[in-house]
């Protein structure tokens, strides 16, 4: 999996000013209105994709490209509203960005036990210790992210390290929600690197 957020040379301090006042009315609420019904369709495909991974160990590909665009939509929105990327985030499961992009690989075969297992210890061994250790730098996120703002307001730039280190953390829970979503067998590391 591939999840990278451009780092900006400089970030607009008009659009943080507008985000961060008005982006849950031009944000928050058009894409996540559209987002909730493409969500509902995303599970039933997560549901169909279940029993043709259960019976044949394939994740049917149309289905799969569906997912990633979803998931690279979400990345577009939380872009802007972390303040990660200026620019508004384009509508659409098949839009691509230059400043975020996600690419996964399309998985041949698919563990048909490794389902089982996901699907009835996932929370446990998996879920559990994650979430454990991401809220404590999801924390940290939110601090770098508080910072940064006012550092962009003041001089226009979002410190290389914080930006790194909070995309990161996106990046992190990336890829344990697609483990869990069973798009993958890869264990997630507990890492938010590339």
């Amino acid at each position: 999996m591939q999840l990278s957020i451009k780092h900006q040379e400089s970030y607009s301090r008009g659009e943080l000013l507008l985000r961060s006042f008005f982006g849950i009315f031009y944000i928050v609420i058009p894409h996540y209105f559209v987002l909730a019904f493409v969500g509902i369709w995303s599970s039933i495909l997560t549901f169909i994709a279940w029993w043709s991974i259960l019976f044949t160990g394939r994740y049917p590909q149309s289905f799969f490209e569906y997912q990633v665009g979803v998931q690279r939509w979400g990345f577009r929105v939380s872009a802007a509203l972390y303040n990660l990327a200026d620019g508004y985030p384009a509508f659409g499961v098949k839009t691509k960005s230059e400043n975020v992009i996600f690419e996964m690989p399309y998985p041949e075969k698919l563990g048909r036990g490794m389902l089982l297992v996901k699907t009835f210890f996932g929370g446990i061994y998996c879920a559990i210790p994650h979430v454990f250790v991401w809220y404590f730098r999801f924390l940290g996120t939110m601090i770098l992210g508080f910072l940064a703002w006012w550092v962009i307001l003041f001089t226009g730039k979002y410190p290389a390290s914080w930006h790194k280190f909070n995309v990161g953390t996106i990046r992190w829970m990336a890829r344990v929600n697609l483990y869990l979503s069973f798009m993958t067998d890869d264990y997630p590391p507990f890492s938010g690197r590339e």
